[in-house]
């Protein structure tokens, strides 16, 4: 049983969550090129669960997830909805709200309209240009105050491409920065007689890719890893229709430049990284560092030329496995120092996980189970889109099913041997006992629209759509200059880039 600390023990929360940041692009996950030292160290104060993933790998999905404790069944959402509001379901800040606690939200809450607080006391957002879906964002109004009124996207990079360069105002004026800024002055500014919940949300590592000059210099001269390249990704003939659709959305990057690409990339993870200690700085020195739960997780990863792949939307590891990283009050011992937990966990987990460690009731709405409760799930189910880009996942930690509806193409990877997902094993005869019974279990899970693709107990699919490559004539979402503010849009639905 997990004890229940009175109303006025309960602890504080930091809740960190990143954007577009790979599970396995950490030091403590393995990586020797990256340098994440306030991250790997919260690794060693806490526990690290590897097995963790976005039920939805897309940004709205994975962030109704965080926020309702739910799948994308119960929460409504599977494609990347911009306008639909969040649902009417208990959410991880009004339960916290209503508890006693005083809840801050700061960053990306990616909801609509967007000044919509989804519970929280106070939001202090920065939503990457989307203040043409109804309302003001605080990021902007700072570049405004100092100067640079709608200037955010001066630089010329796309929030949804792999061109990059360094940040074009001065270093203070980055949304990294200001987002840790305003965490720390929430922190300051905190009700004594209250705990506190933090909710920090920080829009990079995902496009554009304009890390500060000082972190790109440090990777100026480092080898750089390269991505994964498997037999099965090679051959485009055999590939499912969702991924040749994917594979002409970027263009393929010389060696060199995707190299310099991914120094840029990993310059904004280490930034993000170091600004991190600025807030547990801040937290030592109001003297509740010791009494403040940390969560550290991201909405989903980024594939990262893996496959020939970019962005997320799949569920190969780079873009589905998320970063979960738990660290308890000092001396809790439901979160023991240096522990790594290889249970299956879904972000719909952190909502029960936290309400639990703070005493406070969990709704009947929460679908997800406490990461420090005695309860774990034997499979993990994940859905990203509908109609032919659909795809399906199923995993029970060490084996993973993706099923692609369009052209009922399966692949199956031993995640234990074969982390990066090089060799597809749907073929192998010693796997096919294996491939039958994982399909029984995804297709226990399918419903609505799902189902019109099965018939009687067997996955069919439906035929491939013939592909026919597109113009991308907005350059993924590019955005230009946003002073004068932008008129509020009349289709708020209207995707802007892939999602």
């Amino acid at each position: 049983m997990i004890p229940t600390p009175s109303a006025n023990q309960r602890p504080h929360v930091l809740f960190i969550s990143v954007d577009q940041w790979p599970g396995h692009l950490f030091g403590h996950a393995g990586n020797r090129v990256i340098e994440t030292p306030t991250i790997d160290a919260l690794a060693r104060m806490g526990v690290h669960f590897p097995n963790a993933f976005a039920e939805c790998p897309i940004c709205i999905p994975a962030r109704r997830s965080m926020m309702t404790g739910t799948s994308p069944r119960v929460h409504g959402d599977r494609i990347f909805q911009p306008a639909l509001p969040m649902p009417p379901l208990p959410t991880l800040g009004a339960v916290f709200t209503q508890a006693g606690y005083q809840t801050q939200a700061i960053g990306k809450l990616h909801v609509y309209p967007t000044r919509d607080r989804i519970g929280f006391e106070e939001a202090w957002i920065a939503e990457e240009g989307r203040s043409n879906l109804g309302g003001v964002d605080d990021y902007e109004l700072f570049l405004a105050e100092n100067g640079h009124p709608g200037e955010q996207f001066l630089h010329g990079m796309s929030n949804n491409e792999y061109s990059w360069r360094p940040w074009h105002l001065e270093e203070r004026l980055h949304v990294t920065h200001w987002t840790t800024r305003a965490a720390a002055t929430s922190i300051k500014r905190r009700d004594p007689t209250r705990p506190g919940l933090w909710h920090v949300s920080y829009t990079h590592p995902h496009p554009p890719i304009t890390p500060l000059q000082s972190y790109l210099d440090r990777y100026r001269h480092r080898e750089m890893d390269g991505p994964v390249h498997s037999a099965w990704s090679a051959d485009s003939q055999a590939l499912p229709h969702a991924l040749n659709v994917a594979k002409g959305l970027w263009p393929t990057l010389p060696p060199e430049q995707y190299a310099d690409m991914r120094r840029a990339f990993y310059a904004q993870c280490t930034h993000i990284d170091h600004q991190l200690r600025i807030l547990i700085g801040t937290l030592r020195e109001e003297g509740i560092l010791n009494d403040t739960i940390i969560l550290f997780t991201g909405d989903h990863g980024d594939l990262l030329g893996d496959h020939g792949l970019f962005a997320k939307r799949y569920f190969y590891q780079g873009s589905a496995q998320v970063p979960m990283l738990l660290v308890g009050r000092a001396g809790d011992p439901l979160t023991p120092p240096g522990r790594v937990d290889h249970r299956l966990v879904g972000l719909q987990d952190i909502m029960p996980t936290l309400l639990g460690l703070c005493g406070v009731d969990i709704p009947d709405s929460c679908e997800g189970l406490s990461m420090v409760g005695e309860r774990s799930r034997p499979y993990l189910y994940g859905e990203a889109l509908e109609g032919p880009m659909a795809s399906r996942m199923i995993t029970d930690g060490t084996y993973k099913l993706i099923w692609y509806p369009a052209g009922n193409h399966f692949q199956l990877f031993n995640l234990a041997q074969d982390p990066r997902e090089a060799q597809d094993l749907s073929q192998a005869p010693a796997e096919q006992e294996r491939l039958e019974s994982l399909k029984n279990h995804l297709a226990a899970q399918l419903y609505g629209s799902d189902l019109q693709w099965v018939e009687g107990e067997r996955l069919v699919g439906c035929a491939a759509a013939p592909h026919e490559p597109g113009v991308n004539r907005g350059l993924s979402g590019q955005r230009g200059l946003h002073y004068p503010p932008l008129a509020i849009t009349s289709n708020p639905g209207q995707v802007v880039g892939f999602g």
